[in-house]
């Protein structure tokens, strides 16, 4: 295609994808669910898991699909833009973070962490053990080590962008229950992150570009936090007057944000950290405030449905298709759910929080999302995993991620939080 029949085809695209996310998302919001979780069905809904098998020359019509970008196509300006969009909204769920909660709630936060991140990453280990000796669901060429510990960092993953918006949809963000789950979510994806890349260097017979990694996402956050928020802090009463961020600032603010998911994504960790990381490390006031204000519309309405539907465009749960894959789906499901969801909750519970928000905690560290099949679409395309294994972790990443949010309002989202939990009165009342 040249540069024009691109840009045509691109707007269409957007049009498309956005009236489709807003249609499923009316049907729904029916059942409980918030708006993100209808942009994740619609993205796997417009691929070829349902779009392409009703109508697939006009499937590929609309989105010519080309993941190894040879030739100029959906993917080749799709992905830039569906990550600008990610990165946009991780840096306002950066900006919105509160730091005190979580320095009240530390000890929580990495206690939720690392029991969410244990159980599944033992309980799925095991499993990679067992299809490794008794499936082919693994390619000859990966080893037993980088199959356990890729199933495993599947596993133990939670779907970070995810449960942030799920947060803010039920009215949770700043509270002690929203601010643990996003605490403990972000330890967690980030140490999957890493597994992931010892993986990726294992596979690569370079391991020591893990110690890399590790090393600069160590540093990378104390260069945010240590010096860049102190100067940030210096130098807004330059990019504030009467009140209100000059566009000076937001320039600045939205560079550094580049700069972040830059940085992270050159050390293979991901985009979202970093952005988030900067979010974080921004001035409160006035400066996050209108930052918000600015940025949040077009990152939520127009670029993060594009984040979604080029997931959805790599998906093909079609290949689940045989019986035996679905015992081997199911007996994943049940050690994602058992492993993350209970893990969580008792280890809420037994850093003093009341049972309730343990509970709610538990249940939104259970969703996987979209972040789930970031990892085991770059383990597919790497080789890592056979496409029966994708498919399986697909309906994995699926069923937990829509199980949360009916879930949370069922056992949790109904009532209002009880005397002494910690919480605002309004803390766990649906928004919408």
């Amino acid at each position: 295609m040249s540069n024009l029949q691109l840009a045509i085809q691109f707007f269409l695209q957007i049009a498309v994808i956005l009236l489709a996310c807003r249609l499923v998302g009316m049907i729904a919001a029916r059942f409980g669910q918030p708006q993100v979780v209808a942009e994740m069905i619609t993205g796997v809904l417009l691929g070829p898991s349902l779009f392409g098998l009703v109508a697939p020359g006009v499937q590929a019509w609309l989105f010519p699909w080309d993941p190894t970008q040879q030739s100029r196509d959906t993917s080749a300006y799709l992905f830039p833009a569906s990550q600008l969009g990610l990165a946009l909204y991780m840096f306002i769920v950066g900006l919105e973070f509160r730091m005190d909660i979580v320095k009240e709630k530390l000890k929580s936060s990495v206690a939720v962490s690392l029991a969410g991140m244990a159980t599944p990453f033992v309980l799925g280990a095991g499993l990679a053990w067992i299809l490794y000796h008794h499936t082919e669901l693994f390619p000859e060429k990966t080893s037993l080590f980088e199959a356990m510990l890729f199933l495993g960092a599947s596993m133990c993953i939670t779907a970070f962008p995810m449960l942030a918006r799920i947060i803010h949809f039920k009215g949770l963000a700043g509270t002690t229950m929203g601010t643990v789950a996003i605490g403990a979510g972000a330890i967690d994806d980030a140490m999957a992150w890493i597994l992931l890349a010892v993986v990726l260097a294992s596979f690569d017979g370079e391991i020591a570009k893990s110690l890399y990694n590790i090393g600069g996402a160590v540093a990378y956050v104390a260069v945010t936090l240590g010096l860049i928020r102190p100067l940030m802090l210096r130098l807004q009463r330059y990019l504030i007057e009467d009140e209100k961020l000059t566009e000076a600032g937001l320039v600045v603010g939205l560079a550094l944000m580049a700069l972040g998911a830059w940085f992270t994504d050159a050390i293979h960790l991901h985009a979202v950290f970093g952005a988030f990381v900067m979010g974080a490390a921004m001035p409160r006031g006035v400066f996050v405030r209108d930052l918000i204000a600015r940025v949040q519309p077009l990152a939520v309405a127009l670029l993060l449905p594009l984040f979604f539907t080029y997931s959805g465009l790599n998906t093909k749960i079609g290949l689940l298709n045989s019986w035996y894959l679905w015992c081997m789906c199911l007996a994943v499901l049940a050690a994602a759910i058992l492993g993350k969801w209970a893990a969580c909750t008792l280890a809420a519970r037994a850093t003093g929080i009341s049972k309730r928000e343990a509970m709610g905690i538990g249940i939104l560290m259970n969703a996987r999302g979209l972040m789930e099949l970031i990892i085991i679409n770059i383990g597919l395309q790497r080789g890592i995993i056979s496409e029966g294994l994708f498919a399986v972790l697909v309906i994995m990443a699926v069923v937990t991620t829509l199980m949360a949010s009916p879930i949370f309002e069922r056992l949790v989202g109904s009532r209002r939080p009880e005397e002494g939990e910690g919480s605002r009165p309004d803390s766990v009342a649906p928004t919408a």
